[in-house]
């Protein structure tokens, strides 16, 4: 009887067990996301800024894609066939016919489950733009996609009128899909009511083949390759605007650079701007390899040869100005190079060694490294000349208004704040650039594009234009300073 009454009460437990848990775990499975939801969403440039706008995104089933934008005509959207990228499914498109000027909303995902509503904006053509640069979030864990995440909300709240964001590479740390979700998750609610234009980094494809190409809807139309990046151009207002890929044959190749010389030559826009990873000047840790070095003889060579105005890169985790240079050497008319420091939270601070050998001094505008905790304005000699509020994310607002070009560059606070309480943004630098307008005259028409066949008959000869700048030129520079070397790696601790 006893062993009965046991056994009765266990089993009235279990079912009481069962009953009271069975709705937790309907719960939990609610809350799963639906595997046919679409993330990893951006919108960027694609083509004609007026009239074209570039879709990509993810699901975790496959599904049919879809994208409806307000008031556009279904058949001006063209898709490409869904494919399966590392356990996800990638979904690809362009939206034409667009009205020149206008803001759209739209959304994207099957006709069974949309994305939140987003927004975006098209070229309205006239001679006043206004956008908003960014690089290097590189980040691995969710609350460092979070700080880069605040930076460019802080950059949208500082520019509320922005047009496009560019992104100078290295999104995600190590190019992987849990990088990339939790990169979506910080970064989808900003990247869906936002154009993008977005730069391969070294840590979006040396190594990691394809997955640039795959996360954004592109012209590849002219692109040398796209195996590790994606070279491409649009206009945008009275601007031309060139994105090299700098993992190209590790720096950049001879083919891309015949067709940045083209793509420069074919524009009568007022503004020439090029927007690329690495950095052809620097103090910072990459700095003294010879794959950046290169830039400086072959890069900045092209940049001369084309009038090009301003190059905005990334890279080295620090922010630096050059007054106008041409030919390596200071010019009224030269190019101005900007680095345009981190988003993040991987910051570098400089290594004095590079100063006077791989970078003169005297090229230096504005530099602002971290050091020991605080953030750090370079005052012309004292690389120790500390102000605590410039430690923090970066990031910079340009506007282009006729012949007059502002910059400006801000610092998002890690941790001061303002009379608000509200994280301190401090404008760190402010330049402008000046120009007379209707000057420039395309001499370059034609076809642009690299075939298979010319790109693999150039691999050589640029591997081996890299290669004799490595061994005649930045070999011996390298060898010369290894005693200044050898003191920042003792008493620094810094190389």
């Amino acid at each position: 009887m006893k062993k009965f009454i046991l056994s009765t009460v266990s089993v009235i437990l279990t079912v009481s067990l069962f009953i009271c848990c069975a709705p937790v775990s309907l719960a939990d499975d609610s809350a799963l996301p639906d595997p046919a939801a679409p993330f990893r969403i951006h919108v960027t440039v694609n083509g004609d800024a007026k009239t074209e706008k570039g879709f990509c995104w993810y699901t975790a089933d496959e599904t049919d894609s879809l994208v409806e934008i307000e008031g556009v005509d279904a058949a001006n959207i063209a898709y490409e066939d869904v494919f399966e990228w590392e356990g996800n499914y990638c979904h690809k498109a362009k939206a034409t016919g667009l009205e020149p000027g206008r803001e759209y909303t739209y959304t994207v995902g099957s006709k069974d489950v949309r994305s939140p509503e987003g927004r975006f904006v098209t070229d309205d053509g006239d001679d006043s733009i206004n956008f908003i640069a960014v690089a290097d979030v590189q980040a691995s864990s969710a609350e460092n996609f979070e700080k880069g995440a605040d930076t460019v909300k802080a950059a949208l709240a500082a520019m509320p009128d922005a047009e496009f964001i560019i992104n100078a590479g290295d999104f995600t740390n190590d190019s992987t899909n849990e990088e990339w979700d939790l990169y979506a998750k910080s970064f989808d609610p900003i990247n869906l009511s936002n154009t993008l234009v977005p730069v391969a980094g070294n840590h979006d494809g040396l190594g990691v083949w394809d997955w640039f190409d795959n996360m954004f809807s592109l012209d590849t139309s002219e692109s040398v390759q796209t195996r590790n990046g994606v070279n491409y151009s649009f206009d945008y207002g009275n601007a031309h605007i060139a994105v090299l890929n700098t993992n190209d044959l590790l720096s950049i190749s001879l083919a891309q650079l015949k067709w940045l010389k083209n793509d420069m030559n074919s524009t009568d826009k007022d503004w020439k701007i090029v927007t690329m990873h690495k950095t052809p000047y620097t103090l910072g840790k990459d700095g003294k390899w010879p794959d950046a070095l290169y830039l400086q003889k072959s890069l900045t060579k092209a940049a001369d040869e084309c009038g090009v105005d301003l190059i905005l890169s990334g890279h080295d985790h620090q922010y630096l100005r050059t007054k106008p240079l041409k030919g390596n050497k200071l010019s009224d008319d030269g190019t101005t190079y900007v680095l345009l420091g981190t988003a993040g939270s991987k910051r570098y601070e400089v290594r004095k060694f590079l100063a006077g050998s791989f970078m003169k001094t005297e090229f230096i505008n504005t530099l602002i490294i971290q050091k020991n905790g605080y953030g750090n304005y370079w005052n012309g000699s004292d690389f120790n000349d500390t102000k605590p509020e410039n430690i923090g994310g970066c990031f910079n607002t340009i506007n282009i208004k006729g012949g007059e070009l502002t910059f400006n560059s801000y610092i998002l606070s890690d941790e001061m704040t303002d009379e608000n309480g509200e994280r301190l943004v401090t404008n760190t630098d402010t330049f402008t650039l000046t120009k007379e307008t209707g000057k420039n005259k395309a001499t370059f028409s034609g076809d642009n594009t690299t075939s298979e066949l010319e790109y693999a008959l150039g691999v050589i000869p640029s591997l081996g234009a890299l290669a004799a700048y490595a061994f005649g030129i930045w070999l011996p520079k390298f060898l010369f300073i290894v005693p200044r070397i050898l003191e920042s790696v003792i008493v620094d601790d810094t190389f």
